[in-house]
């Protein structure tokens, strides 16, 4: 079993985990989540407290691999559920700017035309600035997956770093052409 298997995962209060047939169900204030355990890994819900159990993980490396990723995700799931994730993301450039429209989020970037992005269900973005905003959820993978798409709509370029990017990204520049 891997080292990050072996650490228990404590639920806090307002957090309920059911588990039944290989499936995970976390519930907590912010939504609800499931995962469906792969063979060879077991867990058990005891005391508010989750501990994973791989099967023959000294013989088989992937469970013992598998068994420290589910336990990475049933972290995530309970963090998820009670506190929930954001990322934080920013745009620079002249004319560039985000606005609210309802749960639709209309970006205007340069381009002939503006951007309406609709987020997925269990996802909210938030305008802050004309130029910041916030991405929330309860799912991890769902909150980064949506920050990425967004980003790709306009990356940074690399001369004058105009473009998408998140709060805490550097983006290297490029020197331009030298003129004579």
């Amino acid at each position: 079993m891997s080292r990050v298997a072996r650490k228990p995962v404590v639920i806090p209060n307002g957090v309920t985990v059911d588990y039944k047939d290989r499936t995970i169900t976390v519930k907590g204030p912010l939504g609800e989540d499931k995962l469906t355990l792969m063979e060879g890994v077991d867990l058990e819900v005891k005391d508010n407290v989750i501990s994973i159990t791989a099967k023959n993980a000294k013989e088989d490396k992937k469970i013992a691999a598998a068994s420290g990723l589910v336990r990475s995700l049933l972290s995530n799931m309970v963090t998820g559920v009670s506190q929930g994730f954001e990322k934080d993301m920013e745009i620079v450039g002249v004319g560039y700017r985000v606005t609210q429209q309802a749960k639709d989020v209309q970006f205007q970037l340069g381009y002939s035309h503006p951007i309406v992005f609709s987020p997925p269900a269990g996802i909210t973005i938030e305008v802050q600035e004309a130029t910041k905003f916030k991405i929330k959820g309860a799912n991890k993978q769902e909150v980064g997956q949506v920050a990425a798409n967004i980003r790709m709509l306009r990356p940074p370029e690399p001369y004058k770093g105009k473009g998408i990017r998140y709060k805490d990204e550097r983006v290297r520049k490029k020197a331009g052409k030298t003129g004579k």
